[in-house]
């Protein structure tokens, strides 16, 4: 299964695509940060970030896109973009007749590292364990997207078989 994993940001939206298997080490595919200037138009801002992401899942060829799930932060300017962002990631995948999942921040970090309140140097420390990476991936934007991308294929891919076996078992 190859994933495209996004954490959503307006001014830096990380990316990354990792292959694998549920319960089996995963491969990294790529990564990269979106960026775009906060004195920019905003409408420039989502159209940049739409074909990029749209150019990206056309190059990589996905099986799927897991989005970080936007979550209630106390700076109500940073949560907009945020959620702005977020439904232009949820969009591409979509767009392109992808099945799209969202996790919260705390289930992606309980995936990788095993604490729903692992910070980011934890999180990062467990991606480039888990992918075998001879250096951490930068900046932080980049390796939540490959943590939410090996949260989609371990906790996704078993949830996704469990939902075809349940489908099977009815049809008998």
């Amino acid at each position: 299964m190859r994933v495209l994993g996004i954490d959503p940001g307006l001014t830096r939206c990380g990316v990354g695509v990792v292959e694998g298997v549920p319960g089996r080490l995963g491969k990294l595919v790529a990564y990269q940060v979106v960026r775009s200037e906060p004195d920019e138009d905003i409408a420039h801002r989502l159209l940049h970030l739409d074909r990029t992401l749209a150019e990206l899942v056309e190059q990589y060829q996905p099986d799927s896109v897991a989005v970080e799930r936007v979550f209630s932060q106390h700076n109500a300017r940073t949560v907009m973009g945020t959620a702005q962002a977020s439904g232009v990631a949820i969009l591409a995948g979509a767009r392109a007749g992808l099945p799209v999942q969202t996790y919260t921040p705390s289930e992606v970090k309980a995936a990788v590292t095993g604490s729903g309140t692992a910070d980011k140097v934890q999180v990062t420390a467990m991606v480039t364990r888990l992918l075998r990476l001879a250096a951490p991936p930068k900046p932080a934007d980049a390796a939540d997207a490959i943590a939410i991308a090996i949260c989609h294929i371990w906790r996704g891919g078993t949830r996704a078989k469990i939902e075809a076996a349940a489908a099977r078992r009815s049809n008998r």
